[in-house]
């Protein structure tokens, strides 16, 4: 345990420790001024020299953010914070979130029709692609 205790105490952790502490204050005061579209798809930095630097995820959110910077300001003085310019930088992802894969499914009416169809047309590739895709809609 003390082996554990002096790797917490070196310099460099102590300052990385400091810095995280501040991005999760500038955090949390950027989602309480920020409207909630816009929080999802950005996030602060730090606060440094009366500058809360943000984030954005694209260059349309961060034009969107700059011209919301008045109202902005205006709320953080309000909240009592002496910030008095608001910085935006773009930070693209790497990866874009996959979507997920929206399940279609056929009704009921439509899967008894094509089992009917498929009756007809029975013995040929048609009908039994037909018999398939009516047993995956049930």
């Amino acid at each position: 345990m003390r082996q554990f205790n002096t790797l917490l105490n070196q310099a460099e952790l102590i300052g990385l420790t400091a810095h995280s502490k501040e991005a999760q204050a500038a955090q949390k005061i950027w989602l309480t001024i920020v409207p909630a579209n816009l929080a999802q798809l950005s996030h602060a930095s730090s606060i440094k020299n009366q500058q809360l630097n943000l984030y954005a995820s694209n260059n349309a959110v961060a034009a969107k953010i700059k011209l919301c910077i008045p109202s902005l300001l205006i709320q953080l003085e309000k909240q009592g914070c002496e910030v008095t310019a608001i910085r935006v930088k773009v930070q693209v992802k790497s990866s874009p979130q996959p979507r997920p894969k929206a399940i279609k499914k056929l009704s009921s009416k439509a899967a008894n029709e094509l089992n009917q169809l498929a009756k007809k047309l029975s013995g040929t590739e048609l009908g039994d692609a037909l018999v398939r895709l009516a047993n995956k809609s049930t």
